[in-house]
């Protein structure tokens, strides 16, 4: 499923009075600087793997005490009935802003990133490629993340977000589909029903190593993305045959750490080829360059513990070399 633009509105809203009295409960010690450190913003954790109070990616997640303190944000969460991952309230002071940036990492390149308002003043903008829009307090969005986007928050007063990252699942499907052929009316979603104990969340995040299927996802997606370059369809080709080698080896091994030597030597292989095909000024068109995308979106998680893939092949390397001599 893929946005026919860079923002899109939901045909579904919440009660903005009542997530507001929900979030303004929340006491001081909940919000945590954001992990990347830019200036006046901040987060509450609600989901996060183990439901710590972490800003990590990978594992199975479960809601924070913030999250269960906060009956109406769930009611909103099995009305859409997702898949849940890693989610927070966000929070941007006054006359702060989040740079201009791409989500290029593995996780959102696999996550639906859903915004709904809570606190806001119509001096807030989220830029999403070449659009501009007010989020309203109560309203629900999704945009591309590929694209550059920026928030500006030019009011007087904290903005705050739920954003909540999704595999999909539930309603997520039908509502981006009906917002993009225009639908007017949004189902309202009232506060009052019974507490909610059964909300769905994702287990598995990361492959402990990727398949060659998932990889050809990949591929394809940054493909689909390159800009035209006297050397993108060397690129493509090495890509190509790497998936092959991957998949013979998958059907071997699959994940079994008896495999990892040969999928760590032909990563190896591959970085090398790349950096003799000479491609690093191929572009996607973001702007971003492809080799440095590929590496953090694809590369980097291959293998769900790349420490112990490498000291598996190190040990390995050590027994044949004993042999040899």
């Amino acid at each position: 499923m893929q946005l026919d633009r860079a923002l899109l509105k939901l045909p579904i809203r919440f009660d903005a009075e009542a997530l507001e009295t929900e979030v303004r409960a929340l006491p001081k010690s909940a919000w945590a600087p954001h992990p990347t450190g830019f200036v006046g913003n901040e987060a509450v954790r609600l989901i996060t793997p183990h439901g710590k109070d972490n800003d990590e990616f990978n594992g199975p997640m479960g809601p924070t005490g913030h999250l269960l303190a906060c009956p109406y944000i769930m009611h909103i969460m099995d009305e859409m009935g997702c898949v849940w991952g890693r989610s927070r309230l966000m929070g941007l002071g006054a006359g702060a802003d989040v740079p201009k940036h791409v989500d290029t990492h593995y996780y959102w390149r696999t996550h639906w990133r859903i915004h709904i308002p809570v606190i806001t003043n119509p001096a807030v903008t989220f830029t999403c490629g070449e659009e501009t829009v007010h989020m309203a307090a109560g309203e629900c969005w999704v945009f591309d993340s590929f694209r550059w986007h920026t928030v500006r928050n030019g009011g007087a007063e904290q903005r705050i977000h739920l954003v909540l990252d999704a595999v999909g699942g539930g309603r997520l499907r039908e509502l981006v589909e009906a917002g993009q052929r225009g639908v007017a009316e949004p189902q309202f979603v009232a506060p009052g029903r019974p507490a909610v104990t059964d909300l769905a969340f994702e287990r598995v995040n990361a492959p402990d190593v990727m398949s060659p299927w998932e990889l050809r996802a990949h591929f394809a997606f940054l493909a689909d993305r390159a800009v035209p370059h006297p050397l993108l369809g060397a690129v493509l080709k090495r890509l190509e045959d790497f998936v092959d080698d991957w998949a013979a080896v998958w059907a071997q091994f699959e994940a079994s750490e008896e495999g990892w030597p040969e999928y760590l030597e032909m990563l190896e292989s591959l970085k090398a080829d790349l950096s003799s095909l000479g491609g690093g000024d191929v572009l996607l068109k973001n702007r971003f360059k492809l080799y440095s995308v590929l590496d953090h979106m694809v590369l980097l998680n291959l293998f769900g513990d790349p420490a112990a893939v490498a000291a598996k092949a190190e040990a390995v390397a050590g027994v044949r070399h004993k042999l040899a001599s």
